[in-house]
């Protein structure tokens, strides 16, 4: 007797069942009540086919034996899949392909028994094997030997042409019974589709292939040719990616902030800005669109909320850039390791043939994360400093890991990854660095642990440069964050690398004296911090930009007053309401004020004055009230979808499906015996006798939200308008208002 989903599921125990919530964690969205709709759920379509993702070669090939075999109508015997498998397909990789199956619930049953979930068959290839479909008459008889064997040369070819797969063909002469397609439907050796296609029935090609039913099966793993690299190597060029990384992001931050592309209308960034960026910060577009998505991640650049909005950096970008390098580069490491977009696909088309911009919707893909993950997984598994030997070898390995998983984008997610993790830092030299290590260990690695890594790898940092006559500097390393950006502020960067060159400029030098620094702070900074003496050069730029810098001073008004009466300025100037509204005396005539104008008039006007406001001609302005205005309607961009429920642990959604089906029983066995409840005095005498006689009561109820419940209990207090009892399933006590109860039945033990 073949058993069912749902009761082989009964017969599994809870660390089983455990490991299928968590093998197939879509299962477990929402909690299924009980087994039934577990078993329900692991037979759906979609669900099935998710499933199938995670499969590996073998594992697919022993599910298409199944489907040829019918085994989700009548149970197999594992002795029929191996035969269809082949002869080169050895035992163990059948019971592995069959094991891997039943931890996924997609198959059940003993050896001599295997069913199958029917919905497989819509999962798997149209013609699974390379077989067609069967078929009934002559081809099915027990002479298809016989018929096989008197076929003629020219009809031989025909059935070769389709014998490997696909058993679809198409043949003009189809219709022409003289032909040798016509004569091979004539004998049922080929089913005709329609006038121009013919299809091989799966007896025919079970028989032509012998001992090979289902043809060649690659049961080996790809070789991956490796490379072995000293590890302490691989950190190190990693580390000076990853500074290069960091570099471009300060730089990106610095020109948005003063010059902000503007968002498109469709949303993401222009063409022609990602090309600026790619400029600016010194690289190619590709990394330009992985700097901009992962900074947008880190929640370091943002979107403004206005009419016209445009990209640019957030607040907290400030305090991220006043951070340690190695603080730094774990954030956005972290952002990237499980960033749900693919920058890859920036400058592809789209299926309107329209480029995809970045930080565009069209750049969206919720399992980009998963699939990263699996690549550098892949990486992990090789010892370290041993580097592979190409992309495309590590995707044919994924590939022959899970060939249903990916999509057409798979190999390219792989060689992107790779790209991308090589330009963060985490992969160097085709090898996975420590730090990539420890940013794959959950969850999604520890920020400390993940700084501390790439601290060790990083050299040391110096505290002094090198100035030369030129007028530049030279930094022989990684330079502290204090001597890094003090440089930033006396000089401009020339070349970035391993050592550094900064070159002062007149503009350089101003820039430095705005910030309120003297000619003689320059110079004690610039000889603090050089190894070499300053050279004369510089030291005469330094003194020539100061002499010449502030001689022309500006400052912010935002209102003027003026009059032709000296003696009316200076009384205004005198009034005690001067020092409240910020006037300045500029000359005898005129004085001016950081305040608006309209401020300036009212509080001249409450001191007894009597001015006027003026336009730029010198007429008057009348500064009335135009009327009660809004702020112009922000448009709400769409959020991130909510969240799920917390994750509830496999254990006790065991627990609660055994509850559940437990309570399902007990619902079935009092079906004839539930009685609807019609009175407050028939539910309390039913509930007080079960309580003198200790038995268990079946009650159906609806909570106070108008949901119906039910519960099995063991009644112990009876009175008040509430039953009070001990739960049969987890032993809790429960109270159920009287009348909120609609039916009622005693539980026979």
């Amino acid at each position: 007797m073949q058993t069912s989903l749902v009761d082989w599921l009964r017969g599994q125990d809870d660390e089983t069942l455990a490991a299928l919530l968590r093998v197939r964690p879509d299962l477990a969205v929402p909690p299924p009540a009980d087994l039934t709709v577990l078993a329900t759920r692991a037979g759906i379509r979609a669900s099935v086919q998710r499933a199938c993702e995670e499969l590996d070669t073998v594992a697919l090939a022993v599910l298409e034996a199944l489907v040829i075999a019918a085994a989700e109508t009548t149970p197999a015997d594992t002795g029929e899949v191996a035969r269809l498998l082949g002869p080169d397909v050895p035992a163990g990789a059948v019971e592995a392909g069959l094991t891997a199956l039943r931890d996924r619930a997609l198959v059940w049953g003993p050896d001599d028994g295997v069913s199958l979930v029917p919905a497989a068959r819509e999962v798997v290839p149209q013609y699974p094997g390379g077989l067609g479909r069967p078929a009934s008459g002559a081809a099915a008889v027990d002479d298809l030997a016989g018929l096989l064997a008197q076929v003629s040369p020219e009809e031989q070819r025909v059935l070769g042409a389709l014998v490997d797969g696909p058993p679809i063909g198409r043949s003009r002469g189809a219709s022409d019974p003289s032909t040798p397609v016509g004569q091979l439907i004539a004998r049922g050796l080929l089913l005709r589709v329609d006038t121009d296609t013919v299809e091989m029935p799966r007896q025919v090609g079970l028989a032509l292939r012998g001992d090979h039913p289902m043809g060649a099966i690659t049961l080996e793993r790809p070789d991956v040719v490796t490379k072995d690299r000293d590890p302490a190597t691989v950190d190190g060029t990693g580390a000076g990616a990853a500074l290069e990384f960091l570099r471009r992001a300060d730089l990106l931050i610095a020109s948005w902030g003063h010059n902000p592309p503007g968002v498109l209308r469709s949303g993401g960034l222009g063409v022609r800005d990602l090309r600026r960026v790619a400029k600016d910060c010194d690289t190619d577009e590709a990394t330009a669109a992985l700097l901009v998505e992962v900074l947008r991640a880190a929640d370091l650049l943002g979107e403004t909320e206005t009419t016209q909005p445009e990209w640019l950096p957030t607040t907290a970008a400030d305090a991220w850039r006043a951070s340690p390098d190695e603080t730094r580069w774990a954030e956005l490491a972290r952002a990237w390791i499980d960033l749900p977009r693919l920058p890859g696909l920036v400058g592809r088309r789209d299926e309107a043939d329209r480029p995809i911009a970045a930080l565009s919707d069209a750049v969206r893909r919720p399992p980009a994360g998963r699939d990263r993950r699996r690549v550098l997984t892949a990486l992990a598994e090789l010892a370290p400093g041993r580097s592979v030997g190409s992309p495309a070898a590590l995707a044919d390995l994924l590939a022959w890991r899970a060939p249903r998983r990916g999509g057409r984008l798979r190999d390219d997610v792989v060689s992107w990854t790779i790209a991308e993790a090589t330009a963060l830092g985490l992969v160097a030299l085709d090898a996975l660095t420590t730090a990539g290590r420890v940013l794959l260990d959950p969850p999604s690695g520890n920020p400390a642990e993940l700084s501390g890594v790439l601290y060790e790898a990083l050299p040391a940092p110096i505290e002094h440069v090198l100035l030369q006559a030129d007028l530049t500097a030279v930094a022989p390393g990684r330079l502290s964050p204090e001597l890094a950006h003090e440089l930033g502020v006396l000089a401009d960067i020339e070349s970035a690398g391993g050592a550094s060159v900064y070159r002062f400029t007149e503009h350089s030098l101003r820039r430095a004296l705005d910030t309120g620094r003297t000619a003689e702070d320059v110079r004690a900074t610039l000889a603090a911090r050089s190894a070499t003496p300053l050279p004369q050069s510089l030291a005469y730029l330094v003194d020539d930009v100061a002499r010449r810098h502030g001689r022309l001073r500006g400052g912010t008004a935002a209102s003027f007053l003026r009059s032709d009466d000296e003696v009316l300025i200076s009384e205004v100037l005198a009034h005690q309401a001067a020092a409240g509204l910020g006037l300045r005396r500029l000359a005898p005539t005129v004085a001016v004020s950081t305040l608006p104008l309209a401020e300036v008039l009212d509080g001249l006007r409450a001191a007894g004055f009597s001015p006027s406001a003026e336009d730029a001609g010198g007429a008057v302005l009348d500064l009335g009230e135009p009327g009660r205005r809004t702020e112009p309607r922000r448009r709400t961009r769409p959020g991130a979808a909510p969240e799920g429920p917390p994750a509830r642990q496999a254990e006790d959604l065991v627990a609660r499906m055994r509850s559940g089906d437990t309570l399902a029983g007990v619902r079935r066995s009092v079906a004839d015996t539930a009685v609807a409840v019609r009175g407050s005095t028939t539910t309390l005498a039913s509930l007080q006798d079960a309580a003198r006689n200790r038995r268990h009561v079946w009650i159906g109820y609806v909570d106070a939200h108008g949901v119906a419940g039910e519960r099995v209990l063991a009644p112990t207090t009876v009175g008040g308008g509430v039953v009070e009892g001990r739960d049969a399933l987890d032993g809790m006590i429960r109270r159920v208002p009287l009348h909120r109860i609609t039916s009622i039945a005693v539980v026979e033990s």
